[in-house]
């Protein structure tokens, strides 16, 4: 058994592909056309960490109260942790990018953390070892 994929609800498809693709570096394993429950078209979009692992669901929100929880699907806590191999490398490339840091790196028990926003606003751990 394994965690498949956790969705992400984001304003629009295509810059969210962009962040996770082009700064974060995760694989576009899909993208397809599909339908809502009631026959609209939406898409079918799933990123993934290099090598695969559990992949995010980028969902576009569709109405109000999908709309409102875009950036604060956790309450505003961290709610994705983003484990690299080498901490330093990966947070200068991050800031390079223009990835907003909310908290900059520290040492922690278990390891190097540094927290940063995704293009929805969700907030997630970049963790490294110590």
């Amino acid at each position: 058994m394994r965690l498949d994929l956790v969705t992400v609800v984001v304003a629009e498809y295509d810059p969210a592909i962009a962040f996770f693709t082009d700064v974060l570096g995760f694989e576009l394993a899909e993208d397809s056309p599909s339908l809502t429950t009631d026959g609209r078209p939406k898409r079918w979009v799933v990123v993934r960490p290099p090598g695969g692992g559990t992949g995010l669901l980028l969902a576009r929100a569709d109405g109000e109260r999908q709309a409102a929880v875009v950036g604060e699907q956790v309450a505003g806590r961290v709610g994705f942790f983003l484990r690299v191999d080498d901490f330093d490398a990966t947070y200068r490339r991050l800031v390079a990018a223009g990835v907003e840091f909310v908290r900059p790196p520290r040492a922690e028990p278990y390891g190097s953390v540094a927290v940063f926003l995704d293009v929805a606003g969700n907030r997630w751990d970049l963790l490294g070892a110590g």
